[in-house]
């Protein structure tokens, strides 16, 4: 009888999971542990341990002096058999993201208060504060409890917020120091391509607000400017609750895959002013838009950026 996967393996799963899902992976992708090791920040030994947990679950499948495989790319998209309970933590993650939006939740509260409302245990629930406090929403206080922190959590400051990055992101492209990375470029690349053709119908919000944030990241951090990088994370973590609340436009989505790929195409010909020109377009066009929203977290409509 194979051993209980550990909760590092299952942690491990999950992000496996996630990953592929998020880069579009097909049945017959193969994948290696050199590949995981930057992904993942875990040695081999635990990687290689998820993978054949994943393998057992019929996910991947393991072949003699080869390696792992995808198998079933269903279970990539909306189930994850090898990791028991991880859709209902998604879920309370999602409701404690939600509550304290619409400002059910107080600045401060318990772990009792919300194991009692969200009806689980104090280990699952454990599980989802650390995920929430890795993200900046929330923070264990020096006493007892947690204290959620500061969020762009209205309409002025998400304007706010984009008519900087207006101001920032096309900046830090168009400096000397900014180096476009080719091989970077190009997975940024397959990966709008892919939510643009497919992923954009089947992705949660969650997952294609990581994929928006990572792509603005990224080139943010060509710019060699630990600055630029540093201030447009905390940017995202700080907009990451009313991404959330806000409905979903699955064909903007499309549309804003279009925008980013119009912004790398230059870049990958070395031509960063018109990189930067495509970029501010684009910002400007997403700051447009959340001017003629209404008053509301919940009411805005429009596109990640």
């Amino acid at each position: 009888m194979t051993a209980a996967p550990t909760p590092l393996q299952i942690k491990l799963a999950n992000r496996i999971l996630s990953h592929a899902r998020l880069s579009g992976w097909q049945s017959g992708h193969h994948l290696t542990e050199d590949s995981l090791l930057p992904v993942l920040g875990a040695s081999r030994t635990p990687i290689r341990a998820a993978m054949a947990h994943l393998a057992e679950a019929g996910v991947l499948e393991k072949r003699p002096n080869k390696g792992f495989f995808l198998k079933d790319t269903s279970a990539t998209a909306d189930s994850q058999p090898a990791t028991e309970g991880e859709d209902d933590d998604a879920g309370v993650y999602l409701a404690i993201a939600m509550d304290r939006l619409n400002q059910v939740l107080p600045d401060t509260v318990s772990e009792n208060e919300l194991i009692r409302r969200y009806d689980l245990s104090r280990a699952r629930l454990r599980n989802v504060l650390a995920r929430i406090a890795s993200e900046g929403w929330i923070e264990r206080r020096q006493g007892r409890g947690w204290a959620f922190q500061p969020l762009i959590d209205t309409i002025e400051a998400y304007r706010e917020n984009y008519r900087f990055r207006q101001m920032m992101e096309p900046t830090a492209m168009r400096s000397g120091e900014f180096a476009p990375d080719l091989p970077r470029l190009i997975a940024l690349a397959e990966q709008q391509r892919f939510v643009r053709d497919s992923g954009y119908g089947s992705l949660s919000q969650v997952e294609l607000f990581e994929i928006n944030s990572t792509f603005h990241e990224t080139l943010a951090a060509m710019s060699g400017n630990r600055f630029f990088v540093q201030t447009l994370t905390r940017l995202n973590h700080l907009r990451r609750l009313i991404e959330y609340g806000r409905p979903l436009d699955r064909e903007r989505v499309r549309r804003v895959c279009d925008e980013h790929l119009a912004i790398i195409a230059p870049l990958m010909s070395g031509d960063k002013a018109a990189a930067a020109t495509e970029l501010e377009r684009h910002l400007s066009g997403a700051a447009e838009e959340k001017a003629v929203v209404g008053n509301s977290p919940s009411s805005a409509n429009g596109r990640p950026g």
